[in-house]
């Protein structure tokens, strides 16, 4: 977040709760017996994808950064099967973040 607000970049968290969050909209925090992606339904999953796809449908580019060694298999399967895929860039570094 900090090197994207200091690149002027505009930015999200994508949430296995809440789907995309942008920083202006205030969400209650949750621990992690809420927030688990092992326990994502398949009704969620596509609930989510709809929100992922709308919400970031307007970008011309969505870098999604994630950590090769920790990459969880619902983020895997999101990037996949939204309809966004050709806008998506992967990057592991925030340097990749210009």
């Amino acid at each position: 977040m900090a090197r994207c607000i200091g690149k002027g970049v505009r930015w999200a968290i994508f949430s296995d709760h809440y789907g995309v969050w942008f920083p202006e909209v205030e969400c209650e925090w949750y621990g992690d017996d809420v927030g688990d992606p092992n326990r994502v339904s398949e009704k969620r999953f596509q609930e989510l994808l709809k929100d992922f796809d709308e919400k970031l449908s307007s970008c011309d580019q969505i870098l999604f950064y994630c950590n090769p060694g920790r990459f969880h298999q619902l983020y895997r399967r999101l990037l996949e099967e939204t309809r966004l895929k050709n806008k998506i860039t992967m990057i592991t570094h925030l340097n990749d973040i210009v």
